[in-house]
């Protein structure tokens, strides 16, 4: 799950392929009410009290809550979409692949996943960093799991921020896409705590600020459902299929292994 304002409409149309009813399913006004029994289950489940604080001051947000139920179809094709996403990132991603050269040596040889395909990634989540979203992402988190259509899995997201703040990795004041993905490659909370990795060394894994931990974070990732070292990423490939693990839309993975394979020098 990673999108981005920039990019919100193609992206989130790969997630969630059925528009819903766009009103609201709870009313707004039990929304404080909530939020303080879900501060007493963070308590409860070992959050400490600074980072529950994080909390105070949250707000529902109908906007969020409008957004998400009225995602609809993405109708566009690979040619399509490759071909308005790819061509003017190109230069761009050739040149931070030259610019973090040293560091993308020492990913490929911790991780086994090659600059091109990291770069690809970077680019179409937010444009290098540049499109990571300006939504408080507590405030996004909080009001999908107060809403009634994904509770579960936004109450089990907001936790994991919670946890992030409490490990020092997350500001409590971060902001990010709509749908609570933070960070330069849009990871959602309970993956910043399974696969970011510190890898500037200064003791915090920071996906927001930190290109080297950025970019190290999104190859554990792809190494940790799979990657295979020196494999072909094509589609059809093993490493394809770990792509599609990255984002399950064909049209995305397809566009991301394109934009790699144009990024080592290929067509």
């Amino acid at each position: 799950m990673r999108s981005t304002i920039r990019f919100l409409g193609l992206i989130v149309g790969f997630l969630w392929l059925s528009p819903v009813d766009a009103a609201t399913c709870r009313d707004p006004a039990g929304f404080e009410a909530w939020l303080a029994a879900f501060k007493r289950e963070a308590a409860a489940s070992g959050i400490s009290p600074s980072a529950i604080g994080a909390l105070d001051g949250v707000v529902y947000d109908p906007g969020i809550v409008k957004k998400d139920h009225g995602q609809g179809v993405f109708r566009q094709s690979f040619e399509q979409f490759a071909g308005r996403m790819v061509p003017p990132r190109l230069h761009r991603g050739q040149a931070l692949m030259k610019q973090y050269a040293a560091t993308f040596a020492r990913i490929e040889q911790t991780y086994g996943v090659p600059a091109p395909v990291i770069v690809a990634i970077w680019g179409l989540e937010t444009d290098f960093g540049a499109g990571s979203g300006n939504t408080p992402t507590l405030r996004a988190l909080a009001t999908l799991a107060y809403d009634c259509r994904r509770s579960d899995m936004f109450q089990a997201e907001l936790m994991d921020a919670l946890r992030l703040i409490q490990r020092g990795d997350l500001s409590s004041s971060a902001r990010g896409a709509w749908a609570g993905e933070v960070g330069q490659t849009q990871f959602m909370p309970s993956s910043y705590l399974k696969f970011a990795v510190d890898f500037d060394g200064n003791g915090r894994r920071d996906l927001i600020h930190s290109v080297p931990d950025v970019l190290a974070s999104t190859a554990n990732f792809l190494r940790s459902y799979g990657w295979q070292r020196g494999g072909a990423w094509t589609p059809g490939s093993a490493n394809f299929a770990v792509i599609k693990e990255w984002n399950r839309a064909d049209v995305y993975a397809r566009t991301i292994a394109y934009f790699a394979t144009r990024l080592a020098g290929g067509e």
